[in-house]
């Protein structure tokens, strides 16, 4: 294989084949490049069968991409690859072998819509008030339990007090829901696929026999499940090659542990270790304002990105009124830069969704095209949640949970009595609604309802045999006729039921690119089912006429010529509940780091005076992250300076910076910029700038409660904390 185009780190990671690998992997430092040639010259220089090989990324879009890209270096032979996200790879172990769990081997797997439903259920039979016991944070809680590997009876064992004690109880009867209903969410593929390992040697070792080369992208990203499920498979042969970079962990929320990344050389002692430095993306100004705020980090394996593009424009400062002002300011550049890139070459980047808001009436305003990432779904539409749930209960007629969305829908006079009576059955008697209907008879359901059931069961058995034998496009097709579900859309003859059946049309665009790339067979149902539960947000990014609206957090593995970072003032980003927690802050610097580095021509850094959001308007400081950016490196000079920030504990500044002051009060007690304090009816909060001279001395103090207070220095009721 021609590795000539490699840098000498590449070369060097691509052939280092045998035993653990570590590839630190800086921003735009070809990571992609590097592992698809590693993957084929495995394949072609040192003869590896390809059903030895398994590369794992975290989008379907990145499993995809190199899945094409190795095809296109090696052209023969690569079929019998796995390259796919963690979920996928153990769906497709799951399918083979979840029978020796107690499943059906046709699972349906949830998706977050259908969550909430169990958990809304739970919540109605134990009595409790979804207002005072919101289903997110209960999902949330259990999702949490299954990344560590905590089952439902550890996690009663260990529940210390009230809400974990209500919330454990509720992981029981949402898993014994799922099992009744062989039904996995997410986060049971991975921890059920970890128990079957457990449970069956034999299995475990098929499958450690045949992935004897295992490739992990974005390891800064594992979870304690996804590293235990890994370090199973890669046990026995150990040629365990893993790519990421410390300084782009930004998961933490969803139980990503960098940990795992920064011992990835205690777990393996006999590991090489590689770093790719060299940065093919950011022109240097860019590159060397990233590196200057990431050095702040002290939670990191330390490397310094070069690039080989000199200069490049210098970054630019906007300073607005308002959150209107700023997307003003945002329009009026993308406006002029529209001269020389297309729309789609440019992104706005921003803390949460929150404050996508005025950004978007400005471009809807101004004419602009664009597309937001993590908006309103397609896929979570009432018409759209309504086929899925058909064609899952076609797959499995004793998914409970989309069975009674569909038991009425359209209406055949099924009213909630009966599907209460049909549940209270199924429950009593250990069976599914599909097989409650059959005894419907004996338990108290009218004739009429009876007959309409029956009917119900007898569509499906039909559409069912039929699914085997025909392309998902026709299966939709059927379902939609014979339910009598777009007759019932077109009787109605207003505008949002012909915009529900525009939704079903274009559904057919997905299932039409699905027949075109899968033959018809027994299997064929489950494979689509599956993929569409595995959808994520950048798997959406397809189109290419607007400029990109999208969380920082989205924004991982993209890259754009021009990038917008707004928001960036303290209390947004950095999180106000972060900033006096130095672990938390170190993940927000690596979120600057990661947004930085989005950048390849053209940075623009964007704060707002005063901010409405959530209802309220705050007035912060600049954000920190900008004081950590030497002023050589923006248009104007010191643009940044005026609010300087101490560290709060996470590292000392590499920096000096311009203004340091200090002041001391009446007391004699001395306060500089970064000290903790305490106040005796604000409570907790850290001195963000101090002001005037003199006795007119004030110091600005974000707190955690009430946010930024300005208080004369000299009188404060304040306490330093150490």
């Amino acid at each position: 294989m021609d590795l000539s185009l490699m840098n000498k780190e590449q070369k060097k990671a691509i052939q280092s084949t045998e035993g653990p690998l570590l590839i630190m992997a800086g921003a735009g430092s070809g990571k992609t490049r590097v592992l698809t040639h590693r993957v084929a010259y495995l394949l072609e220089d040192r003869d590896v069968p390809a059903r030895n090989i398994l590369a794992i990324t975290f989008t379907n879009k990145a499993a995809r991409e190199m899945r094409e890209r190795v095809s296109a270096l090696i052209t023969e032979g690569t079929q019998d690859m796995w390259i796919s996200t963690f979920h996928s790879m153990c769906v497709r172990i799951l399918r083979s072998n979840i029978n020796h769990l107690g499943y059906e081997n046709s699972f349906s797997i949830l998706d977050p819509t259908d969550q909430k439903s169990v958990v809304k259920d739970i919540l109605k039979r134990r009595n409790l008030d979804p207002k005072q016991h919101n289903p997110r944070n209960i999902i949330g809680f259990i999702s949490d339990k299954k990344n560590q590997l905590i089952r439902p009876e550890q996690s009663i064992a260990e529940a210390a007090a009230y809400p974990d004690t209500l919330y454990s109880e509720m992981y029981h009867d949402y898993q014994q829901i799922l099992y009744r209903n062989s039904a996995l969410d997410f986060d049971d593929l991975i921890m059920l696929t970890i128990e079957l390992f457990d449970k069956e040697p034999k299995v475990l070792e098929y499958y450690q026999n045949r992935f004897q080369y295992i490739h992990v992208d974005e390891y800064q990203d594992t979870n304690h499940a996804q590293y235990r499920l890994i370090t199973q498979l890669a046990a026995k042969y150990r040629n365990i090659c893993v790519v990421g970079d410390s300084d782009q962990s930004i998961y933490k929320f969803r139980g990503a542990d960098i940990a795992n990344i920064l011992n990835f050389e205690d777990d393996y002692p006999e590991a090489v270790v590689i770093k790719l430095e060299q940065n093919y993306r950011s022109s240097k100004n860019i590159l060397d304002a990233a590196n200057a705020v990431i050095e702040n980090n002290t939670e990191r394996k330390p490397k310094a990105l070069r690039t080989a593009r000199d200069g490049g424009p210098k970054l630019q400062n906007i300073v607005a009124d308002s959150e209107r002002g700023e997307a003003e300011e945002v329009v009026g550049n993308i406006l002029d830069l529209a001269k020389k890139y297309s729309h789609s070459e440019m992104a706005i980047l921003y803390r949460t969704n929150a404050q996508s808001r005025a950004m978007e009436d400005t471009f809807v305003k101004s004419n602009i095209p664009y597309k937001m990432v993590g908006g309103i779904k397609f896929y979570d539409r009432k018409e759209i949640k309504d086929l899925m749930s058909y064609l899952k209960v076609v797959l499995n007629p004793n998914d409970d949970i989309s069975f009674e969305r569909i038991i009425n829908t359209p209406k055949r006079g099924i009213g909630p009595k009966t599907v209460d009576k049909l549940k209270a059955h199924g429950q009593a008697t250990g069976i599914s609604i599909f097989e409650g209907i059959k005894e419907s008879d004996f338990i108290g359901i009218p004739k009429t309802a009876v007959v309409k059931l029956m009917g119900l069961v007898d569509l499906l058995e039909k559409l069912a045999q039929k699914s085997k034998f025909i392309t998902i496009t026709e299966l939709v097709d059927e379902v939609l006729e014979s339910t009598g579900y777009i007759e019932v859309l077109e009787s109605e003859k207003t505008i949002e039921a012909r915009s529900r059946i525009e939704n079903l049309d274009e559904f057919k665009t997905v299932t039409r690119e699905f027949d075109r790339d899968n033959e018809i067979s027994d299997e064929l149902l489950f494979a689509f089912l599956s993929d569409m539960a595995l959808v994520s947000d950048q798997d959406g990014i397809e189109d290419d006429s607007g400029v990109t609206m999208m969380t920082m957090h989205a924004s991982k593995g993209l890259e754009f010529k021009v990038v917008f970072i707004v928001g960036l003032e303290e209390g947004i980003f950095p999180s106000r509940r972060v900033i006096y927690d130095d672990k938390e802050l170190e993940e927000e610097r690596r979120l600057m780091y990661v947004a930085l580095t989005r950048a390849e021509d053209h940075l623009f850094l964007s704060r707002a005076n005063s901010r409405m959001i959530f209802g309220k308007t705050e007035s912060n400081m600049q954000s920190r992250f900008l004081s950590e950016i030497p002023e050589e490196l923006v248009e104007g000079g010191g643009a940044f300076a005026q609010d300087d920030f101490s560290s709060t504990g996470s590292a000392p500044k590499k920096r000096t910076p311009k203004r340091s002051r200090v002041v001391t009060n009446n007391s004699g007690v001395s306060f500089a910029i970064g000290d903790k304090v305490s106040h005796k009816k604000f409570g907790d909060g850290i001195i963000s700038a101090i002001k005037g001279e003199g006795d007119s001395q004030e110091l600005d103090i974000i707190f955690t409660k009430v946010g930024v207070k300005r208080l004369l220095a000299n009188f404060a009721p304040i306490e330093k904390k150490e």
